[in-house]
């Protein structure tokens, strides 16, 4: 499974902390950042993915995170 999200996310040092927040939430996932994309995309593939969780995760630390559709 992989879902997609919009973020905020603006710097190479803050993907790098949020994917090991993520990671410890979602073990065995993958998730990366696309910076050049104009969404700021963060791209998790998962055997199981909850996206509530996600975003609130995100939102916890400051940064907008929605699905993108």
């Amino acid at each position: 499974m992989i879902e997609v999200f919009k973020t905020n996310v603006q710097e190479e040092w803050q993907c790098k902390m949020i994917i090991e927040m993520l990671l410890e939430h979602f073990p065995n996932s993958s998730i990366n950042f696309d910076l050049e994309d104009c969404d700021k995309i963060l791209r998790v593939h998962a055997s199981s993915i909850c996206n509530t969780t996600i975003i609130e995760l995100l939102n916890s630390h400051g940064y907008h995170c929605e699905v993108l559709l």
